[in-house]
């Protein structure tokens, strides 16, 4: 019995000395970016995520607790534009976003701070192409040298991307039901 034991923490010890030595590797800058073909004008939907009280209509994050208690900045739109959250749920916690570039029907940037978890850059594309518009949703956060951190950016795409999806079709849904 004693000796199972031994081999169990000695496995343990293994696995988190791997697991350490593996987060050494692993690049300190995450990216996620996924993109929709929405057939709808570019000032259509830059207009829906540049006004941040048009988010509750299409983020994901709203969609998950109607309920959050929202807090928008005096500019609601536009550089400089800003809002806080919080919520309870678990996917959506409490944090902060400002518009910190926005290119007319071209490009939005945004600063997110989620408190706790740290704080990224997001950016969102608008692309004219042929019969409407490609639109890109990205993020970037640097995870730092903590491997911690850094094991979490590997599993960043598989939280968030899903969510990026879930925020372009509901955009799509949005812009092209008013085309």
């Amino acid at each position: 019995m004693q000796q199972a034991l031994y081999i169990i923490i000695g496995a343990l010890i293994v696995l988190v000395l791997g697991l350490f030595i593996f987060s050494f590797y692993l690049p300190s800058l995450v990216k996620v970016e996924r993109s929709q073909f929405i057939k709808a004008p570019a000032d259509r939907i830059f207009d829906q995520v540049n006004a941040l009280r048009n988010w509750p209509l299409w983020s994901p994050w709203h969609g998950y607790d109607p309920q959050m208690k929202l807090a928008y900045h005096v500019k609601d739109t536009g550089a400089g534009a800003g809002y806080s959250w919080e919520s309870q749920h678990r996917k959506v916690g409490k944090g902060s976003l400002i518009i910190t570039e926005s290119r007319l029907n071209e490009y939005i940037a945004t600063e997110m701070n989620f408190m706790q978890q740290g704080t990224a850059k997001a950016m969102f594309r608008f692309d004219t192409v042929a019969e409407g518009t490609r639109v890109t949703w990205g993020m970037e956060a640097d995870m730092g040298q903590n491997p911690v951190r850094k094991l979490m950016g590997k599993m960043m795409d598989k939280w968030v991307g899903g969510d990026f999806e879930k925020g372009l079709q509901n955009l799509k849904r949005l812009t092209e039901a008013t085309a």
